[in-house]
């Protein structure tokens, strides 16, 4: 409905504004030649103008919010597709590519929305009611003037090629820009321990000469087009002239029509040369489009099953059957013929080499990307076949790499949940050994923490990331490496909170250090995406000679006194 008022609106003003172009003739032959007809020509006149500055108004303001409410629902499609994406799509896209997507490529377009809600109807609209308005006053003048049109649109159509080629480059090159600035700035203390403040900058400036090399090739392209444009309207006034001059003469054509044809084509050139630079904006929104449908008609996420069923709360037990996993564009297999079972409240460690699986293993339950083989079984439903939703909800996960946001404490540890009761929230940063420290921040619970809580330590992050865990309640509890990153402080406080975290629950614990996996009731031990060994602690160092006792020797060596 309002694309079709803007349209009617842009209908009026394009033939508004044929209309002050005809009013011309009667300008000169009655008003000025005869003096007849001034009230009613200066009412008419003063209508035009109204109805043109109206229409005006209404045509843009309602074509630019059809334009940008598509573009805002694409924008929100993109990142909506995005997110629904598994972790094989993230592998596959840098984070820089993706921002550009979210960005710059959406910005293309919308920069090609506003310009041709703006001009391309309301100019092409009006471009038709001048033509219109040169064949009212004589159509062997307007044939004679607009034969040479054609000529100045094969160049325009030549030239849009090339537009179309440039913007795709310029898109490419807004890429790597987006690629540099994201790895630089969360790789910051990299960059300054290394000291590679210089040869990031020189990265950045090579990227950006790329970028105002071939933005450059757009703009000479696209300012080729209106002197073109100028060309062709100058020899048709030129032939208008010659031909106007004998009419008159012959008294075929009064006065007031022939200027009020020469006033049609002068005011044409305006429209026409804005409908050309339209061509360019027009080209980078095809070419951004291209780029946006690339990633849009991409599906590698993880799918629902039809009919999928609601996930009960978790009572009785997690079980690996016969899991094998292979990435879609890996080599070999990363998992085979897993086979383990995690009963209600026990802790099941999952040890091993670097590389042999263990996270990709515990990626799987959660369905951040599927099995290949087997199944994988809480309480004896396939997870394949629980609800994406009501599986994750089961699920608590504490990483080594905390990942917090750009919000206050309250927000993060709230993360997921809506209307939590503030005592809540804070019961469960007291669990985490996080509520004596957050009071000392400067706004307490209200306190913003920086991206990826930058303004907090180490230990702080981790506890804040445990208190998110116990205020969702899940009964599956995930940890990677929860404490590896931490001094021996900040460790005791976090293994406390962890403590608190665990009791009750299912917990599967991935590490590499042996001393956090004593006390588990279950060790896994893996080695080249195979179950080597299962025992406890002390069973699995009773064997001799396997891969745990091994890996045991290795980090409880005593240290060489030479050294």
């Amino acid at each position: 409905m309002l694309l079709v008022a803007s349209w009617l609106a842009t209908a009026g003003y394009a033939a508004a504004g044929a209309g002050i172009v005809h009013m011309v003739q009667p300008i000169f032959d009655d008003v000025l030649i005869r003096s007849v007809n001034v009230k009613a020509v200066a009412l008419t006149m003063l209508g035009l103008y109204a109805v043109k500055g109206l229409c005006s108004f209404l045509s843009t303001t309602m074509v630019a919010a059809a334009g940008q409410r598509a573009v805002t629902d694409l924008r929100n499609d993109l990142y909506r597709h995005v997110l629904n994406q598994s972790f094989t799509f993230l592998s596959r896209h840098s984070t820089g590519s993706l921002m550009s997507h979210v960005t710059t490529d959406v910005e293309k377009i919308q920069n090609a929305v506003s310009e041709m809600a703006g001009d391309v109807l309301k100019e092409g609209l009006t471009v038709v009611g001048l033509v219109i308005v040169l064949f009212v006053k004589d159509w062997k003048l307007a044939l004679l003037s607009l034969v040479g049109m054609p000529l100045a649109f094969y160049p325009l159509v030549r030239l849009g090629r090339h537009l179309r080629a440039s913007s795709e480059t310029s898109l490419r090159r807004w890429r790597d820009i987006s690629e540099i600035l994201q790895e630089t700035i969360s790789g910051f203390r990299v960059v300054k321990a290394f000291a590679m403040e210089g040869f990031e900058i020189g990265r950045f400036r090579k990227a950006a000469w790329r970028l105002f090399t071939v933005n450059m090739k757009i703009t000479r392209t696209t300012a080729i087009l209106p002197p073109l444009m100028e060309g062709v309207g100058g020899l048709a006034i030129i032939a208008a002239l010659f031909y106007g001059s004998h009419a008159i003469k012959a008294g075929h054509l009064t006065t007031g029509a022939f200027t009020s044809f020469v006033a049609a084509l002068f005011a044409m050139y305006t429209p026409i040369k804005r409908l050309s630079r339209v061509n360019a904006t027009l080209q980078g929104a095809l070419a951004a489009g291209s780029r946006i449908f690339e990633v849009l008609d991409t599906h590698l996420e993880v799918q629902e099953s039809p009919g999928a069923v609601e996930l009960p709360r978790m009572g009785r037990e997690i079980e690996y059957q016969e899991v094998g996993f292979r990435y879609a564009d890996g080599d070999g297999p990363v998992l085979r013929r897993v086979n383990f079972s995690a009963r209600s409240g026990e802790i099941v460690a999952i040890v091993g080499t670097s590389g042999a699986g263990k996270t990709t293993l515990m990626n799987l339950l959660p369905r951040f990307y599927d099995v290949t083989e087997g199944a994988i079984l809480v309480d004896g439903v396939d997870v394949r076949r629980a609800s994406l939703k009501s599986l994750r909800e089961q699920i608590g996960l504490v990483t080594q790499e905390t990942v917090l946001f750009n919000d206050t404490v309250r927000a993060n540890i709230a993360y997921g949940l809506e209307d939590v009761d503030e005592t809540r929230i804070e019961s469960a940063a007291r669990a985490a050994f996080a509520h004596d420290f957050i009071l000392d921040l400067p706004r307490r619970y209200d306190t913003i923490i920086g991206e990826r809580g930058s303004r907090l330590s180490g230990g702080q992050r981790q506890r804040i990331a445990i208190a998110r865990a116990i205020l969702k309640d899940p009964p599956i509890l995930i940890l990677d490496e929860a404490t590896s990153a931490l001094d021996a402080e900040s460790e005791r406080l976090v293994q406390q909170a962890l403590s608190n975290l665990m009791e009750g629950r299912t917990t599967l614990v991935i590490a590499h250090r042996l001393a956090t996996v004593r006390n588990a009731d279950r060790i896994v031990v893996l080695d080249g995406g195979e179950i080597r060994e299962i025992g406890t602690h002390e069973e699995l160092l009773r064997r001799g000679g396997g891969l745990y006792s091994r890996l045991h020797e290795l980090q409880f060596r005593p240290e060489d006194p030479a050294l």
